[in-house]
């Protein structure tokens, strides 16, 4: 970095970074922070304000249904409503003077079966259930051609036609024809008994009295800042039925739309908005809330919020009265930042050359008396002292130089011999490196092994649950298989064991070495008939030995292959196990003969060497090696008897348990 930038390295510059860095650069972050910070507890206030907006013109629209039904209650339950019941022609009159009364626009006395101008009223929650003896009310939905069966010419008043919006769905309909009313049902008792409903309804459609009293109440007088104002609208699915949001100056926005984000989030999700949306002209702070119909479905929106941009503005100027408020503090601080620090410049300076004309060879150069009794003129003066012990050292240092020298010449010799010695140490290091790297390789391969192993016992049991009764045709196969996978999996142990006997121990077994015979013939079946080999088996002891199965089966299918390939042009392999000797001496002996090429003189003296192999690529020279280990370990040993050309025969000699 000081490479690259030179001007870094000048105590002047790093003083007037030291200086000007709060002020310049961390006062403004931390402005600038607490102003981000600020600005979002600020919008967090705004949403929460409109969110208890919403809660008033919920409010208002709940109970504008509750005192409807309330209303249409009382007139069911009135003695008026009773008297007209049991006169002729009274009734039409009395239901005319109370929809005017109560601001309905259709009131009607139903049994369910018919309606107004064949109207159905049985179709309608509200009315089923003020016929089941319940008062109820609730938002429902009309087509024109309903509104026209309940009053004539209602059809026409909610008529809305739509105008083109920017951001929403896109559709095809012209006119929004259906109608929003408030449907209230209470139950009356007919002078015969039958139960009947008093249904009446109130449109919301261009009901601009509804969505100003919701305005007013929720956005009242000084309820908002100088240049903001306060909005409400009924939805219809996403047209606007009822607003006070200005398309123009005058002309209020009826048929305009919500935007394809807000129609999605609480028509289609049924979940509130909180934020900030685009209303026609402009940007609101802004809360929708789904409107449920009496079936259930999301039929509509209610909307309140205000305009957003007197808050951007206010935030605007407030962030730039802080700006100027620190641009004024920083244009008056920083001069007197830089007087200050110039005080400390010029000693800085000074001793810094000081000290790049000793770097430079002049041991002599010093600070002299700066006239300051401050405490850069006291570090300055150290300075001088610490350069005067620095040139008596670099003196003293010369003369241990020379003798030194004279030292190096006496230790050299010896560090010549030292050095032999190191490399043939090194050497046998090289070689212990080496034996330990087999080791690790050994244990890395018996590991690697283990997870192909999983899978082919995993699959076996598919194909044996696949198979079911089937899989007895197969049985000697499967479970010659298993024998296989399990014989593999401790010819990986043994391998860890060979690797890293610490980590690793084996477990023995009390077998016959007859049916180990027996079952490694199975085993290299394939490999003997291959290669036209007859096998011929003499078992003459039953005794039982205490050894590992799958060690045992280890030794003689290694055994049993070497057998085959010294015999590539076919031959006899001959099997025995016999008695050796008399109790307590007595020794179980299995024979493995064949009459294939036999082994020279100079090779039989090393095949249980490690890793020592006639076969070059086909072998790895630890068979017979492992094979005599677990035979030792069995508390046996392994003969072998052979001649060129005449063939070679193995014995294995094992202690039997049963005799002892």
């Amino acid at each position: 970095m000081a490479r690259g930038w030179p001007v870094l390295r000048s105590v002047r510059v790093r003083l007037m970074v030291i200086a000007l860095l709060p002020m310049l650069v961390l006062l403004p972050l931390m402005l600038g922070s607490t102003m981000l910070r600020w600005s979002g507890k600020i919008d967090d206030i705004l949403i929460t304000k409109v969110n208890g907006d919403l809660t008033i013109a919920e409010q208002y629209l709940a109970r504008l249904m509750e005192l409807s039904g309330e209303r249409l209650d009382a007139v069911a339950g009135s003695v008026t409503l009773r008297d007209a019941l049991d006169g002729a022609g009274r009734l039409d009159a009395l239901l005319a003077e109370r929809r005017e009364a109560l601001q309905l626009d259709f009131l009607y006395l139903t049994t369910g079966e018919t309606g107004p101008r064949g109207f159905v009223p049985d179709d309608w929650p509200v009315v089923r259930a003020a016929l089941d003896g319940r008062a109820e009310s609730a938002i429902d939905i009309l087509s024109g051609a309903a509104l026209d069966q309940l009053a004539p010419n209602l059809a026409a008043i909610a008529a809305i036609p739509l105008v083109q919006t920017v951001a929403a769905v896109p559709t095809d309909r012209a006119v929004e024809t259906r109608g929003m009313i408030v449907h209230s049902a209470a139950p009356v008792t007919l002078p015969d008994g039958r139960r009947a409903a008093l249904v009446g309804g109130r449109l919301l459609n261009r009901n601009l009295d509804f969505i100003d009293t919701i305005n007013a109440l929720v956005y009242r007088e000084q309820s908002l800042p100088e240049g903001s104002r306060g909005t409400a609208t009924l939805f219809l699915d996403d047209v606007r039925i009822s607003t006070n949001v200005r398309l123009f100056e005058d002309v209020r926005a009826l048929g305009t739309r919500v935007s394809a984000a807000v129609r999605g989030r609480v028509l289609d999700d049924g979940a509130v908005w909180l934020d900030r949306a685009f209303v026609v002209n402009d940007w609101y702070i802004s809360a929708y809330q789904p409107i449920v119909d009496s079936f259930g479905a999301r039929v509509g929106m209610l909307y309140v919020g205000f305009l957003e941009r007197p808050f951007q503005q206010a935030k605007t100027l407030s962030v730039l009265s802080v700006v100027a408020v620190f641009l004024l503090i920083a244009a008056v601080s920083v001069p007197i930042f830089l007087r200050w620090a110039g005080r400390i410049f010029l000693p800085l300076e000074g001793m810094t050359q000081t000290i790049a004309r000793v770097e430079a060879g002049d041991l002599k150069a010093r600070n002299g008396d700066t006239g300051d009794r401050g405490e850069i003129a006291q570090v300055a003066g150290h300075l001088d002292h610490l350069l005067d012990a620095i040139q008596e050292r670099d003196r003293q240092l010369r003369d241990w130089a020379n003798s030194l020298e004279a030292k190096v010449e006496e230790r050299t010799a010896d560090l010549r011999a030292a050095n032999q010695k190191l490399e043939q140490t090194t050497e046998r290091l090289i070689m212990s490196e080496k034996l330990a790297a087999v080791g690790e390789i050994t244990a890395s391969v018996a590991h690697e092994i283990n997870n192909p192993i999983a899978v082919i016992q995993g699959n076996l049991d598919v194909a044996r649950s696949l198979l079911a009764e089937n899989a007895q045709a197969v049985d000697t196969e499967f479970r010659l298989i298993d024998d296989q996978v399990y014989r593999i999996g401790a010819i990986v142990s043994k391998l860890l064991q060979f690797a890293r006997p610490d980590e690793y121990s084996g477990a023995a077994n009390v077998i016959s070495p007859a049916e180990v015979v027996r079952d490694c013939l199975v085993l290299t079946r394939h490999q003997i008939e291959a290669n036209g080999i007859e096998t011929q088996v003499e078992i003459a002891s039953d005794h039982r030995v205490l050894m590992a199965r799958t060690e045992l089966q280890q030794v003689m299918v290694n055994l049993i292959l070497n057998a085959v390939h010294a015999m590539p042009g076919g031959g006899v392999l001959r099997f025995r196990v016999r008695d050796e000797g008399t109790a307590p001496d007595a020794l179980v002996a299995i024979e493995v003969e064949d009459s294939g090429t036999g082994i020279p003189p100079e090779t039989l003296r090393r095949i249980f060497d490690p890793f020592f192999t006639t076969k070059q690529a086909q072998g790895t020279g630890l068979g017979l090696s492992i094979s005599q280990t677990l035979v030792s370990r069995a508390g046996g040993r392994i003969e072998v008897h052979s001649e060129t050309g005449q063939g070679s025969r193995f014995t294995i000699f094992l202690p039997p348990t049963d005799l002892r």
